[in-house]
């Protein structure tokens, strides 16, 4: 009775996870959720008496469909000042959530059967997302060697004339990976190369570095006349920690950008106007909260690093920005928990959950078996406490 559209739906992984971490929490367990990318430190104080002025003010109606000509000066303004690039009104749409930003920029773009390269590990939506638009995700398993990151060489092997876009996030999610400016270089002079890939660039956690850099490097540093070709995709949710008010933006070729807007007011219809008016204040005043934002995730992260210590088994690598640890278990896979053979992160992450109260993501999820991804967008003494959890189930771990 399904569309094949509707056929090809899959519960996001992460959204699953923090259902049922609630549900565990519901029946009275002390549960301590890693999962969902969300900071646990509410919205900047200038953000919230916007939001609360803007409905005394009865700002409370319909918004044209790209978001308002105020939001949008102010989204160019900070675009501007972020990657030195100059856009106008009609090159941004403003959307309800960066998420809704990307699937309709792959719906604008993608014809049946056209590519979208996604290197792994990767957002766990990005290639669901390229397949509601009817394309086809093609993954690129990246490795520790690389940092996870894609090769300029892997991406020229992997372009052909199917190839429609190429979809990437800097730092990463799931790892906190951060490319520099010459490996973008690299990318660029592949891209170069292939006038007719797009380049959709997720800067949601490019705000979020903990080197004492403003942002971090992006592919238009190192080669502005890629601009012509490519999408920017930003929001609230994360450096603004606004998840909840759900605005998020596009940037790019005016033709594509009108597309994505029409898209939308067919779809979502105008993005909240209460919203909007909190996310502008945000733009222009919280610089010093980000700063500070990026103080605590740094101390958090040198912390949950320092801890990790105690489980000579895994391996964390240490992110250069956003908010999750990247942590290869794969030691544990054939190993036994009360006669449960391990044979997944999966299994691990299954058995850490319902026994040990601590949800996290498998590695399975972003193209990659045998890893974790903890955020530690949470307090410290909490992110402590899950590491010994985790350190519990480690131990009681057997070979038979």
């Amino acid at each position: 009775m399904l569309s094949r559209r509707a056929q090809k739906l899959k519960t996001s992984p992460t959204l699953f996870l923090v259902a049922k971490a609630k549900e565990l929490q519901a029946q009275g367990h002390d549960v301590i959720s890693l999962t969902v990318g969300e900071p646990d430190w509410p919205t900047y104080p200038c953000s919230v008496e916007a939001g609360i002025t803007a409905i005394k003010n009865g700002i409370t109606k319909y918004t044209p469909a790209q978001g308002t000509i105020e939001l949008r000066k102010a989204i160019i303004q900070r675009t501007k000042s972020d990657l030195n690039q100059d856009y106008t009104v009609q090159e941004v749409a403003v959307t309800s959530g960066a998420k809704f930003a990307i699937f309709a920029a792959l719906q604008v773009l993608c014809d049946p059967d056209d590519e979208v390269i996604i290197h792994s590990p990767y957002w766990v939506s990005y290639p669901t997302m390229v397949e509601l638009a009817d394309g086809i995700p093609r993954i690129v398993t990246c490795h520790e060697k690389d940092s996870f990151k894609i090769t300029a060489e892997a991406l020229e092997k992997n372009i052909n004339e199917k190839t429609k876009a190429f979809l990437f996030c800097s730092p990463s999610n799931p790892t906190g990976f951060v490319y520099t400016k010459e490996e973008l270089q690299k990318i660029a002079t592949v891209l170069l190369k292939h006038p007719r890939v797009h380049i959709i660039s997720d800067d949601m956690y490019h705000r979020l570095m903990f080197d004492g850099s403003v942002r971090a490097p992006h592919i238009l540093d190192v080669a502005p006349e890629l601009k012509s070709r490519t999408i920017v995709i930003n929001g609230g949710s994360k450096a603004y920690s606004m998840t909840g008010w759900r605005i998020g933006w596009a940037i790019g070729p005016q033709k594509i950008i009108q597309a994505l807007g029409d898209y939308a007011s067919q779809s979502t219809g105008a993005p909240s106007s209460i919203s909007q008016a909190a996310v502008l204040v945000a733009l222009q005043s919280a610089e010093n909260e980000i700063k500070e934002t990026n103080i605590t995730l740094k101390n958090r992260l040198a912390a949950a690093m320092r801890e990790f210590k105690s489980i000579p088994q895994f391996k964390v690598f240490e992110p250069q920005g956003a908010f999750y640890l990247w942590v290869d278990i794969s030691s544990v896979n054939g190993k036994y928990y009360q006669g449960q053979k391990l044979e997944s992160s999966q299994d691990f992450g299954k058995i850490l959950l319902e026994k040990f109260f601590v949800a996290t993501v498998p590695g399975e999820e972003f193209g990659n078996p045998g890893f974790l991804r903890l955020s530690f967008a949470i307090e410290t003494k909490r992110m402590i406490e899950a590491i010994g959890r985790i350190k519990s189930l480690v131990d009681q771990l057997t070979i038979g």
